[in-house]
């Protein structure tokens, strides 16, 4: 064997070594910044909306991180200013749940769509992409009132050209069997079906990270 030959051979050789001994690659983090919903009231820890998706997500062959920036009785103005907070943890995607409370506080949903629309705007900038989740409007503060805050979700979505889903607790509210006492906050069975179905969004959202 020639010497050049010899050479060649050594640094496929090392080529290879580098590659089986590189370091896996981290996992996906996800900030899921959001209210009691996320925080994972009233649950026990390890059945909380954060913990399940990651389970069902490792379970799924997708390695990821969830944080859970989840804050009982936050309103969209609470998201909106512990927001920088939360990217100092620099999360690959970010999961926005907020706008309940205000909704069950009956705020102005101009001002709702407003902290929500500077949550999304700093979040574009930090380059991160958004699986933003809706909420539906209380109907005992009447229909003018949910006709003005629903539509709040959509219309940011498409401004924002982010993920949607469009109603976090699709196929659990109203469900006494899936929510507590309070019938509000989903039970565990309740977090199951919430993981369940945003579950194929949130792949979706694993797809848009950048490595």
């Amino acid at each position: 064997m020639n010497s050049a030959r010899f050479k060649r051979m050594l640094s496929m050789i090392a080529v290879l070594v580098v590659a089986a001994t590189a370091a896996p690659a981290a996992p996906v983090k996800i900030l899921a910044l959001g209210t009691s919903l996320t925080q994972g009231y009233g649950v026990p820890p390890g059945l909380d909306f954060t913990a399940v998706l990651e389970a069902r997500l490792k379970a799924s062959g997708i390695d990821a991180k969830l944080v859970n920036a989840g804050v009982s009785g936050d309103t969209s103005a609470g998201g909106r200013a512990r927001l920088d907070w939360s990217l100092a943890d620099r999360p690959d995607a970010a999961i926005v749940e907020l706008g309940s409370n205000d909704a069950l506080r009956g705020q102005a949903p101009a001002q709702t769509e407003a902290n929500l629309a500077a949550i999304l705007t700093r979040l574009a900038a930090a380059h991160v992409p958004v699986l933003l989740t809706g909420m539906l409007a209380p109907r005992n503060f009447g229909p003018e009132y949910a006709a003005a805050f629903d539509p709040i979700y959509p219309r940011l979505a498409k401004r924002f050209g982010v993920l949607f889903y469009p109603f976090i607790l699709d196929g659990v509210a109203m469900n006494p069997k899936l929510n507590q006492a309070d019938g509000i906050h989903p039970n565990p069975a309740g977090v199951k079906i919430v993981v369940e179905r945003i579950l194929p969004f949130v792949k979706r959202l694993v797809g848009q990270v950048k490595h």
